[in-house]
Order: structure tokens, then C-alpha cells, then sequence
């Protein structure tokens, strides 16, 4: 039979307990299966899907580019559409980040803006500098490099021999502060946690740091206090070390087209793009850095660098396209003002659902924590499986949902709600009315098992 033949991409995956049901169509946030089951997706994927599916504006611009050129290998020629995409993402990101490098996926674009920096280091004379420094927990991306980079221990047991590990430094995790502090306290103390690692490598040979200033599937949207970004961005400058913003998930999701727009004076050297970029029509991710920079690189080695499908024109097209809705639309700002509702409306079922711990993000960047026992702020064991336990029953109750439990629990688990820009207070109500539901029946499975307290 045809179907022993190839199969889905699940045949190589885990044998899950969570169902993944079979897609046949999309409208919007709404995803229909081959049963006729609708579901409402409240991550958008993967924090991908940010203008919906079906965009037709975005599927035209797509053929259109096709009829006219559907490849030009960027190494060897130049084309309009990687002009347009890479000049509106550069004004979108304002100063600072005028020069724009196109890639394909987060974790390629990660890797690509520490090359680059790296290129720049050695072009300037300072060869030794090769060091990256991370966050424990972070996520950076799945290829060898950036989970290298990432502060996730179940990556380092299976991948550490074939990884080149950056050295960790605490996260500023909000809801459980390190060592007992208060919130300001713990900012910089992990401020602090940074000078201290790039001093014992020794500046000469730290080159960047690499950060989330809004955590995604590693923290649940942890935010980055103020005064920690500030601290850091002091602490890179007094050392000579590059900041690196991670905004592979952020990007176009808090309220500003960058999360670094909230806090201008803490700045990035390199900020990555990716996911919502795309939006789910084509792979697509971009490291934006400033001119002076790449400009001074151009007039020495140049930044050669590249894959196949870099600045690919149908690719870019698209990018384009999703540009356009988000600003004709102002999505970025209806992510603002949905994210505050959204939020709202989960910190009051954290009044009546015991399990929620806390709900944490900024615009449409949220994530709740699950806990046993809230006044201890203590996580669930792994026996209960509690985020496993509401993504099972959130589908029989016909809502799509992520969550998490990372690094054994050591920080937690959590899920995270990364909607559509394109969500209504209508949407809002139903998510969140499913979600309550989806909360009740598990409080109860929780409870009957002797794993929820209160």
C-alpha cells in the first residue's frame, strides 16, 4: 500500500500520548481535520502563523514573483524583491539596524549573526575572540551550533560530545528569582552573572552574548527586566563583547516590531528575526545589524556567507506581502491591545484555577505557569504531566495549545499562548472560555491523582 511509502514526518517522532490530528485546511485561526473537527490554534503554530492562514495578498504576491523569477542564488546576481524586504525590514527596526542579512529559519539566522560578528572581530585583529555566552534556560535554535548555545540540558546529554557548548549564565527568571531575591535584586545579580563568566574567559576572547529579551519555549515569555537589559548592554560595552537579541519568536509580537523598541537605551549589536517574518507562507528569517558595522566589513573581507535558499525571490516576495498586512492592518498593534485583553482575561482564571501559578508576557507573548502548589510556587512532578494532561484535553475541547517542561522541571513548566495578530475579542472569548473548561477537567484529573494542592 501506498501509505507503508514515505509517511508522514511523525514516523520519525516519538511515540506521543498527545494526538496530532490530521490537517486538511486553515481559515484564519481556525484548522480543520479530515474528521470535520475545528479547532482554534492559540500559538499560531509555533508562533508562526502571525496574519492567519490564507492570506490572499501574500498567496498573490507569491505567484506573481513565481511568473516573473522563482530563483536567483544570491551569491552570484541581485534581484528587487531582496532589495524591498530587506529596506522595509531595516525601516521597521530603525536605527541601528540598517543592513539586513536574509536567511531561511531562526536557527540558521542565529548562527549567521554570530559568524558575522565573528568575521567582524577578526577582520579588526582580534582573532581570540570567539567565545559565546548564554542563558540557562534559553532556546537558540535546533542545528548543532545554536544547541550549543541553548541552556537546555536534554540537549546536552544526548548532543554535548558533537556540540560547541557557549558558557551559561543565569536567566533573570521573574516568577521564581534566583536565591531568594527580590525581582530589581535578581536582575542584577544575573547582570552581574555575566560580567563575572566574560571576566574569568577573559575579554580578549569573549565575542557575544546571545539573549531572548523575551523568552519563548524555554522561560514561558519570561520578560527581561529593564534593569537587567540596561545592566548588560553597560557590562557588553565595558568589555567589548556583542549583544546578540534573539527575537526569532518576539519579533512583531509585544507591541512593537522589535522587543528592543521597548528598551532603546539597552540596544542590541544584532537582533535576529524569523518565524512571524514568514508567517508561516515560506521559511524566512533575517539578522539586522548596523551600517557602520557591515559597512566597514564590506570594505575588507566581506561577510561571504551563505545557503542555497538565502534572499530566495518567491521568498521574499511573501516577506514583503506580510510586511504590508501587518502595517495596512497595524497587527502590530492590535497584537498590543489583544495581548492586554488576552492577558486580563488569563489572570482571571488564575482566580479560579488553583493550578495557575503565573501568567507572564507582554502583547501576544504570554505564557502561564503551572504549579502544584501556588503559594510555594512549586512545579509539578513529571509523573503528573501536567502540560501534557491540558494539551490532551484542550483538544477534546477543541482548542490547540503549547506547553512545556524543560531541563527535568528544574525551571518549571508552563504554556505558552502566541496567537494570531489578526485575533478579535470574539477569538479571545472563545480561547479562553475553551481554556477554562480545558482547566476545570484537569484540575479535577489533577486533584483525584493527589498531585494539585488547594
Amino acid at each position: 500500500m501506498r501509505a507503508e511509502l514515505g509517511h508522514h514526518q511523525e514516523a520519525f517522532y516519538s511515540k506521543s500520548s498527545i494526538p496530532r490530528p490530521h490537517i486538511v485546511r486553515a481559515e484564519g485561526l481556525r484548522y480543520f481535520t479530515d474528521d470535520g473537527t475545528v479547532y482554534i490554534d492559540a500559538n499560531a503554530g509555533a508562533a508562526v502563523a502571525n496574519i492567519g492562514s490564507g492570506n490572499k495578498r501574500v498567496l498573490n504576491a507569491m505567484v506573481d514573483q513565481g511568473r516573473k523569477m522563482t530563483f536567483s542564488y544570491v551569491r552570484f546576481s541581485r534581484h528587487d524583491p531582496n532589495l524591498e524586504l530587506t529596506a522595509r525590514i531595516a525601516e521597521l527596526a530603525g536605527p541601528g539596524f540598517e543592513r539586513v542579512h536574509l536567511a531561511n529559519d531562526g536557527s540558521e539566522a542565529n548562527e549567521m549573526a554570530i559568524k558575522f560578528l565573528r568575521n567582524c572581530a577578526y577582520a579588526a585583529g582580534r582573532p581570540a575572540k570567539r567565545k559565546v555566552i548564554s542563558l540557562s534556560p534559553s532556546y537558540h535554535g535546533g542545528t548543532l551550533g545554536t544547541m550549543g548555545w541553548t541552556g537546555d540540558s536534554e540537549y546536552t546529554a544526548k548532543y554535548g560530545d558533537m556540540m560547541v557548548p557557549s558558557t551559561k549564565v543565569p536567566a533573570p527568571l521573574t516568577y521564581r528569582p534566583m536565591n531568594g531575591l527580590s525581582g530589581s535584586e535578581a536582575a542584577l545579580w544575573a547582570a552581574q552573572q555575566l560580567e563575572e563568566a566574560i571576566l574569568e574567559l577573559g575579554p580578549e576572547n569573549v565575542l557575544a552574548f546571545i539573549m531572548e529579551p523575551v523568552g519563548g519555549t524555554a522561560t514561558g515569555a519570561n520578560v527581561a527586566p529593564p534593569a537587567y537589559l540596561r545592566a548588560v548592554r553597560e557590562i557588553c560595552n565595558r568589555h567589548g563583547v556583542y549583544l546578540v537579541f534573539d527575537e526569532v519568536m518576539s519579533a512583531t509580537r509585544t507591541g512593537a516590531f522589535l522587543a528592543a523598541h521597548h528598551q532603546p537605551e539597552a540596544r542590541p549589536d544584532a537582533v535576529v528575526i524569523a518565524k512571524g517574518l514568514g508567517a508561516g507562507y515560506v521559511p524566512l528569517a533575517a539578522a539586522a545589524f548596523p551600517r557602520e558595522l557591515v559597512d566597514t566589513l564590506t570594505q575588507t573581507s566581506g561577510f561571504d556567507l551563505s545557503h542555497t535558499y538565502n534572499a530566495n525571490p518567491i521568498s521574499c516576495a511573501a516577506g514583503c506581502a506580510v510586511l504590508d498586512e501587518m502595517v495596512d492592518h497595524h497587527l502590530i498593534e492590535n497584537g498590543a491591545q489583544m495581548g492586554d485583553l488576552l492577558k486580563a482575561r488569563l489572570d482571571e482564571l488564575a482566580t479560579r484555577w488553583p493550578m495557575i501559578g503565573d501568567v507572564r508576557g507582554k502583547g501576544l507573548m504570554l505564557g502561564v505557569e503551572l504549579v502544584s502548589d501556588r503559594d510555594a510556587k512549586t512545579a509539578f512532578p513529571g509523573a503528573a504531566d501536567a502540560s501534557g494532561r491540558v494539551r490532551r484535553v484542550a483538544m477534546r475541547n477543541g482548542l490547540l495549545i503549547g506547553g512545556r517542561r524543560l531541563n527535568g522541571g528544574a525551571f518549571g513548566e508552563f504554556l505558552m499562548l502566541t496567537p494570531a495578530l489578526i485575533i478579535t475579542p470574539d477569538d479571545i472569548e472563545e480561547m479562553v472560555q475553551r481554556l477554562d473548561l480545558t482547566l476545570k477537567q484537569v484540575t479535577e484529573n489533577l486533584h483525584a491523582d493527589g498531585f494539585l494542592k488547594g
